[in-house]
């Protein structure tokens, strides 16, 4: 296909001149082949105003970006100097970033950050002043209030202000620890305060836990002591486990619960000694008082006026109990002979330990005309049940 080389147009291979622009065209085909198409003028103006818009765009992108490289080096700045506590500097260094970009989310977030950390300092100054008038509670509540107020936030700016509010705290509870401490409390009361000085966490509060536990120490030593005198033992184990709750380390709690268990093992061992002695001895008091309860101190065969023979004899308790209805079996012998049994009850009818009873009998139809001996072979009573 064969083009004007001046303005491109198609043209015919027989044509001279271009129908289109008028200019002759060349004799070599060849020449005709290329496809020459001139620049319109008209687009000039277009181009032009595209030109301008791309270059204001180009421009007006440099402006933000310069923009917001100041908004983030004004960040920046706000950042350290909220890290450093100076809060007014940050919240102006912030402002002044959100001025040159106001789309800077984090900005606006710190910025918000500075002015609540600005109340926590002014609620931190006012604890202070409630501290000094040992207005302890106050104080406590108005730093759990700003740190409540910070829970939203976090990151290394933050953490400073954290800080600073904790040790706050802790001040605080050190000086209410102190004041309590003065106030003489009770044991009850001092095993509070060491829950409570333990949660303290710096030096001066581990001395004084230190103290409150030996104070808890020495006290429960001393009432175990006079637990463990009275053999109240289980009593004394039970104070000395609970001293030791609040020193679970103490050499001291430890020896002497060692002490008390030894001492209950001994003592019950003697006292279950001392029970088998007592079944022992009871034992052997229910045999003797059923088999040996009656000594025989004398008995003699006499003659009254009359020339009867007469029994009399004496008998002793050797009981542990009074002895009841004593009764003396006897013989009566001639040359070794017994011709005669008889039973006699001894007087008074009821005998108490080491006490002398008594019996006689009078043979009325017995005359004494010989020697007579007499043999006691039983002697019986009754115990009350």
């Amino acid at each position: 296909m064969h083009h004007c080389p001046y303005c491109g147009t198609k043209v015919q291979n027989n044509e001279s001149y271009c129908i289109k622009c008028g200019k002759k065209l060349p004799e070599d085909m060849h020449e005709r082949l290329t496809n020459t198409k001139t620049f319109n003028k008209n687009w000039y103006f277009p181009i032009s105003i595209m030109v301008l818009i791309l270059l204001t765009c180009v421009f007006y992108y440099l402006f933000l970006q310069s923009q917001a490289s100041q908004a983030k080096e004004l960040y920046n700045k706000g950042e350290e100097n909220a890290m450093e506590g100076h809060y007014q500097e940050a919240n102006d260094a912030l402002k002044l970033a959100l001025e040159h970009n106001q789309s800077f989310p984090q900005a606006d977030v710190a910025l918000n950050f500075v002015d609540i950390a600005k109340i926590a300092e002014k609620d931190m100054q006012r604890a202070k002043n409630l501290l000094e008038e040992q207005e302890f509670q106050k104080a406590l509540a108005l730093i759990n209030e700003a740190e409540s107020s910070l829970s939203n936030f976090n990151g290394d700016t933050v953490i400073p202000l954290i800080n600073k509010l904790t040790e706050k705290r802790n001040t605080i509870k050190l000086e209410q620890l102190k004041y309590e401490l003065e106030q003489d409390p009770s044991i009850n009361e001092l095993k509070t305060l060491l829950w409570e000085a333990d949660a303290i966490q710096n030096e001066e509060a581990e001395k004084i836990t230190g103290n409150i536990r030996t104070r808890i120490v020495e006290h429960t030593f001393s009432k175990a002591n006079e637990q463990l005198n009275d053999k109240q033992f289980s009593d004394a184990l039970l104070v000395v486990e609970d001293g030791m709750k609040y020193a679970p380390e103490s050499e001291k709690l430890q020896s002497l619960k060692t002490t008390i268990e030894k001492e209950k093992t001994a003592f019950e061992t003697a006292q279950q000694q001392r029970i088998e002695q007592a079944i022992n001895s009871a034992e052997e008091e229910r045999k003797l008082n059923e088999n040996d309860a009656i000594e025989l101190v004398s008995v003699n065969v006499e003659k009254d006026e009359q020339g009867k023979a007469v029994i009399k004899g004496k008998v002793k308790s050797v009981a542990t109990i009074p002895i009841n209805t004593i009764l003396v079996k006897y013989e009566l012998l001639n040359d070794d002979e017994a011709f005669l049994s008889n039973k006699v009850y001894v007087y008074p009818d009821k005998l108490y330990p080491d006490q002398t009873g008594e019996f006689d009998f009078t043979h009325f139809d017995i005359d004494q005309k010989k020697q007579i001996d007499i043999k006691v072979k039983t002697i019986k009573w009754y115990i009350d049940q």
